[in-house]
């Protein structure tokens, strides 16, 4: 059977037209600014997303001769406050968030992860005055349904929207309105066909619904967020770090032998609920398979899960430290069997033709190591030629994952996780011998805030091979800890670049 959705130009943008800002234009050329008098001067404002501190508003020309390219490793929002800093950039997040609504959209429908990718595409839409085209778009895309009401409720929700009948459609051209609301009625479809399943609309992301069934209608997540940015006038480069349309999910050993299953469960376990406690256990086998193989992360079975996982945000920074320290952290498939899955061939190209590898403050294990521990990053990252500085920014202060970590631990995780072989063939180089790389090949530089939390012995670090730079961020208003703004990570990383030139 045929699939259809609305038709949608791929024509460039053309903003001398008189037709530029047609309710029936392109979806590259959406109008973000209203008509009127002032027109000329709202073009010129600079470019800045919601919700950042005015520090953090700088307007980069991403072919400025200052602007260097980036490539950004990150998960979560820990690098959401800070995009302004990259100019020229692409984010390399991971697909193996079991939380928020993305829980009961892998519970019902499978897929990869969308949450981290769908929370940096909005955070990367082009600023626009309340009530323009684009607002109204970004409004909608950042539209979460109530968390606090009955399924009854939250349903009733849902179906004015897609059908169409919500205010939140308020300002959306035309074309636009139907290609969002095509892609809804094909992710309510998905749903019906699984009706026995019965989908949890509460605390959902109707851009996490838009971003499924754009990924299950193409079979493609490059396609869906491509999809995601065109409409939206979005220049981000978002790379999924592993390229997939099956359930990718993450473990973690502990040193006591201990094993947790799931980004929930190591980052932040919701009280009674455990993945134990669903029927659920780990098989672990090793994979041996060669980069080539296709089927090397290929998932036919499913386990049980946790519904609709919430989570209370004024508790985030609260935590039950785990029983013993995490030593290594793996992929697994919905039978519980370890697997060895290819990096996305994106993300080993960037590497090899951006200037600075910048890994992210953020949860280390559960947002920066799934991007590390993959077959072939490694390499592609030590012996890039491109690569001028590789740069860690470090966290303010530990979490679950970290308890008790000094910047040292941070950065012997990575070092670590990327020198751990993922394949049975040793490197012909050197015989039967596996390759190890030295810390600097990996990280070169160490960013921290002033006031820290997290132990920083500059001189131990300095004789890793690793440089250190302090520097100056903001007080988070509700904690009143430092915290890392563009101004500050942009200052400090172009500072390093201008003393290894």
């Amino acid at each position: 059977m045929s699939r259809s959705i609305p038709y949608f130009s791929l024509t460039p943008p053309n903003y001398h037209s008189s037709g530029g800002d047609s309710p029936g234009s392109s979806v590259f050329d959406l109008p973000i600014h209203p008509r009127g008098p002032d027109n000329d001067h709202a073009r010129h404002l600079p470019t800045r997303t919601p919700s950042e501190h005015n520090a953090n508003q700088i307007p980069l020309d991403p072919m400025s001769q200052e602007s260097p390219s980036f490539i950004v490793v990150s998960g979560g929002t820990g690098c959401n406050s800070i995009c302004a800093a990259f100019g020229n950039a692409c984010y390399v997040l991971p697909v193996s968030d079991d939380g928020g609504s993305s829980s009961e959209i892998i519970r019902v429908i499978g897929g990869p992860s969308i949450g981290d990718i769908r929370s940096r595409l909005v955070r990367l839409i082009p600023s626009a005055p309340p009530g323009s085209p684009l607002d109204s778009i970004r409004n909608l895309l950042a539209y979460r349904l109530p968390a606090h009401c009955s399924e009854r409720d939250a349903r009733e929700e849902w179906r004015e929207i897609v059908e169409g009948r919500s205010v939140l459609w308020s300002g959306i051209p035309n074309d636009r309105k139907e290609l969002i609301r095509g892609f809804l009625v094909h992710f309510e479809n998905e749903v019906l066909k699984r009706a026995h399943k019965n989908f949890s609309f509460v605390n959902g992301s109707i851009g996490n619904y838009f971003l499924s069934a754009a990924q299950e209608f193409f079979r493609s997540l490059p396609s869906a967020i491509f999809l995601f940015s065109s409409i939206t006038n979005s220049q981000a480069n978002i790379i999924p770090v592993i390229v997939t349309n099956h359930t990718v999910t993450i473990a973690a050993e502990l040193e006591n032998g201990a094993r947790l299953v799931g980004q929930c469960e190591i980052s932040h376990p919701i009280p009674g609920l455990n993945t134990a406690g669903v029927g659920f256990s780990i098989t672990v086998e090793e994979s041996v398979s060669s980069v080539e193989d296709e089927n090397d992360d290929e998932i036919g079975g499913s386990f049980g899960r946790p519904r609709n996982v919430l989570f209370e945000a004024t508790k985030k920074d609260e935590y039950v430290p785990l029983d013993s320290r995490i030593c290594r952290l793996f992929y697994i498939n919905a039978y519980g069997n370890e697997i060895h899955p290819g990096p996305n061939p994106d993300y080993l190209h960037h590497l090899a033709t951006n200037d600075v590898l910048v890994y992210s403050c953020g949860s280390l294990w559960t947002s920066i190591v799934p991007c590390l521990a993959l077959r072939g990053v490694a390499c592609s990252i030590a012996r890039s030629r491109s690569l001028r500085a590789k740069v860690l920014l470090l966290n303010a202060q530990n979490d679950r994952e970290t308890d008790g970590y000094t910047a040292v631990d941070y950065i012997s995780t990575i070092v670590r996780t990327l020198n751990t072989a993922y394949s049975s063939k040793p490197y012909g180089g050197l015989g039967q011998a596996a390759t190890t790389y030295p810390v600097s090949a990996f990280v070169t530089h160490l960013v921290y805030l002033k006031d820290t939390l997290v132990e920083v012995d500059v001189d131990e670090i300095t004789t890793l091979g690793v440089s250190c730079v302090e520097v100056e961020g903001h007080r988070d208003e509700k904690t009143n800890l430092p915290k890392f703004n563009a101004h500050a990570v942009r200052s400090a990383i172009l500072g390093i670049l201008a003393n290894v030139e």
